[in-house]
């Protein structure tokens, strides 16, 4: 590829663009002959300590924002906006054939895009998901490291989408990647706000920071339409002061869309919903008012593209539960719900809606990821010890805490007495074995993962496959709900 068509649209503070390229790489460890080295400073490395390395590997040029002392340097005045802008134009800016739905918000970005790209298919759409689960498209499966995946991966995936005849794409959009403008250059027919609560502080410093990140996505820069949720106090902030066309969903019949008569149980939830006067009757296999919340933002979205109304009931009826979001087990007795929650208003949410739909005992089992925000630890504690029953503290990720640390730390926010048990498979096989028929056990925080991450390594780990294990040595017959996502 010619460096001037890879450089494309990018303000070059000086720099000479005649010649070609290979690559784009942003590890010097990676460069090979002809790539293109970007120096980016990030939280622990900077690449212009690395700018050497890459040169001497054969780079042919390197992009930084400052002045080095090499013939090949392309300085730019943003080099993580010219980054992006780069992998955009290296990839044939696929992402200008396709209509991007992004989905930001702390809590239930992958339900609704679940929800959003169920009704697309229903609606005779071909689409592509990415996200916290991966990247998904036609029969393809992509693993992604990030919520929103680097530009250099996001672009890659954009193209081979098009290429495989991909017309709309869903994805999540988190604050780091606003923030970090991995989104540079990439324009969404509708963004939707679910919520903003605690999260992330350990990068954001304070709710502010955060919120503004992502109440950045909702400018013309992004967006042609959004999609906010109107009982959130950020989302009310969209709605009357707007920076881009924008519809506001919930609950109440004050809301452009809005949902009404709702019930929900074990089994599922029923409402009606009005899209701008539009009476629509929604039956879903999802659980809780909170899913009912994502079920109207994915109705917004969908209804306002032209989806007919019966393709949205078509795709919330066949839309099985989203793996780690509530998934209902009965076993032994018991109803165990595992939920991804781990932020307090995520926790709050679960406990509540358990609560609601069931009479029996509450026991919560959850613990808080290490090395990330420490102040929702107590906040999460007083939650779980208000709305459970009991509840067991025990270890989520801990990376490179202690467990025993984190644990002591969520048990300063608690009301009551609450049992710690620091191994996590420990944690859920005592719940099991201590608490009989009739009880309803959370176990949150990590729902459909498949590792515990300790000191630096990622170790084999469901909580899925604990619940099962445990049932099965106790060699009795197992019933599975049909909220249960995975194939045996």
């Amino acid at each position: 590829m010619l460096l001037k068509d890879l450089f494309d649209g990018i303000d070059i503070v000086e720099g000479n663009l005649k010649g070609d390229m290979v690559d784009i790489k942003i590890n010097s460890k990676e460069v090979g002959f002809g790539d293109v080295f970007v120096a980016m400073k990030g939280q622990n490395f900077d690449g212009n300590d690395f700018a050497l390395e890459a040169v001497n590997k054969g780079a042919s040029v390197i992009v930084s924002e400052k002045k080095l002392p090499f013939d090949n340097v392309v300085q730019v005045g943003n080099v993580r906006k010219a980054y992006a802008l780069m992998c955009k134009n290296f990839f044939g800016k696929a992402c200008e054939n396709l209509k991007l739905i992004g989905v930001t918000g702390t809590n239930g970005k992958t339900t609704t895009c679940s929800i959003i790209s169920n009704i697309l298919r229903a609606g005779g759409k071909k689409v592509g998901v990415i996200g916290t689960l991966g990247a998904r498209y036609n029969s393809e499966i992509v693993n992604t490291s990030m919520t929103t995946p680097d530009p250099y991966q996001l672009h890659s995936l954009f193209k081979s989408m098009k290429d495989d005849g991909v017309e709309y794409v869903v994805m999540e959009v988190s604050a780091h990647a606003l923030y970090l403008d991995k989104l540079e250059g990439v324009k969404f027919e509708e963004g939707v706000l679910t919520n903003i609560t605690e999260d992330h502080l350990d990068f954001f410093g304070d709710m502010k920071n955060y919120a503004d990140a992502k109440l950045s996505f909702f400018t013309p820069k992004f967006l042609k339409l959004g999609i906010v949720f109107g009982e959130d106090k950020y989302g009310k902030l969209l709605m009357y002061k707007p920076h881009v066309p924008t519809i506001c969903y919930g609950k109440g019949k004050i809301f452009d869309v809005c949902g009404y008569d709702i019930v929900t149980n074990f089994e599922g939830s029923h409402f009606v919903c009005d899209f701008l006067g539009e009476k629509i009757e929604i039956d879903s296999n999802l659980v809780g008012e909170y899913n009912v919340e994502n079920l109207l933002a994915g109705i917004a979205v969908t209804r306002s593209i032209g989806i007919e109304k019966e393709a949205i009931q078509k795709g919330i009826k066949t839309l099985a539960p989203v793996e780690g979001r509530f998934n209902i087990i009965n076993i032994l007795g018991k109803n165990i719900i595992i939920d991804y929650a781990h932020t307090p208003d995520g926790l709050e949410k679960v406990l509540k809606t358990a609560r609601s739909i069931s009479n029996n005992k509450l026991v919560c089992i959850f613990g808080c990821g290490g090395n990330r925000d420490r102040k929702k630890r107590p906040i999460m504690g007083q939650i779980a010890s208000t709305y459970a029953d009991d509840v067991i503290i025990t270890s989520d990720n801990p990376r490179f805490e202690k467990p025993e640390d984190i644990i002591k730390e969520i048990e300063a926010g608690t009301i009551k007495k609450c049992a710690t048990i620091p191994n996590r498979q420990e944690a859920i096989e005592k719940a099991m074995k201590k608490y009989k028929n009739n009880t309803t056990i959370v176990i949150a925080g990590k729902g459909a993962e498949c590792y515990q991450e300790i000191e630096g390594k990622k170790y084999p780990f469901s909580d899925f496959e604990v619940v099962y294990n445990y049932a099965r040595s106790l060699k009795k017959p197992l019933k599975k709900d049909k909220n249960y996502p995975f194939k045996d």
